[in-house]
């Protein structure tokens, strides 16, 4: 029994030996493969980070060629917008040309004009003095006014022209229609209220407003005439009354001034 004990204990005694060395060449070996272990594993990181700076460089390199597509885009618009700017601007430099030429025309038609509308006025006011001497202060304020247009600097001549021509328009339009105004004239150095009855050019006729004396101008002789009443007082009177649209127009007698003989104004 002593012997089989002893035997089984050296048996023990073998095996945690054998045990104790296979740990410890375990852990020998496994000191001997700890550093290639960290290098790769640090090689494994560093890799990671290249690749991570590789990546990052990529894509800046990509959105910077897609800066640059875009931009060469932006340049390429900007070159055609500039070539069309450019032909704009030739045609606008050739219609300001043109604009100059036709404003450097309008002055010098201008200047020529000019003296033709003074004419034109200076003939208007002698036209009115001769003419039979209705409405007078109003036409001779309206001949007046286009003098003083003539010296205005913000007057275009073409507004001159219109109004001058205007002022014609009006005293050719006085041929063609019938008239009935208050007025007056003058008898024995006193003013003497009448109502005036003009038809057209061909008569100036006037009834005082007590009905006691009608008349008639005679352009001849540049003054009025006195009327028979009992011949024309009806036909006066209906006339002023057609005039002022009292009455239907109708056809109307109109005397015509007579030679100088007496009963003048």
């Amino acid at each position: 029994m002593m012997t089989l004990r002893a035997t089984a204990i050296g048996i023990a005694t073998a095996a945690t030996s054998i045990l104790a060395s296979s740990l410890a060449a375990s852990t020998v070996a496994a000191q001997q493969l700890d550093p290639p272990i960290e290098e790769r594993v640090e090689a494994n990181a560093s890799g990671a980070e290249s690749q991570q700076r590789v990546e990052g460089i990529a894509s800046a390199t990509d959105s910077l060629i897609a800066q640059f597509r875009l931009t060469n885009k932006k340049i390429e618009s900007l070159q055609i917008f500039n070539k069309q700017l450019g032909q704009v601007i030739d045609s606008q430099n050739l219609e300001l040309d043109s604009l100059q030429l036709q404003i450097d025309e309008v002055e010098e038609v201008g200047r020529a004009v000019t003296p033709l509308m003074l004419k034109m006025i200076e003939a208007l006011d002698s036209f009115v003095k001769l003419d039979m001497p209705f409405l007078l202060e109003e036409r001779t304020n309206r001949v007046a006014s286009l003098r003083v247009l003539m010296r205005l600097s913000d007057v275009a001549e073409p507004e001159r022209y219109r109004r001058i021509l205007e002022a014609y328009q009006i005293e050719g339009d006085y041929g063609r229609t019938i008239d009935a105004h208050g007025g007056t004239i003058v008898k024995n150095g006193v003013e003497v209220p009448v109502d005036f009855l003009r038809i057209g050019r061909i008569g100036l006729l006037y009834k005082t407003r007590d009905a006691s004396e009608y008349g008639v101008w005679n352009q001849e002789a540049k003054r009025y005439q006195t009327l028979d009443s009992g011949d024309y007082a009806n036909w006066i009177d209906e006339g002023l009354r057609v005039a002022k649209k009292q009455s239907a127009p109708q056809l109307i007698r109109v005397p015509l001034p007579q030679p100088i003989s007496g009963g003048q104004s």
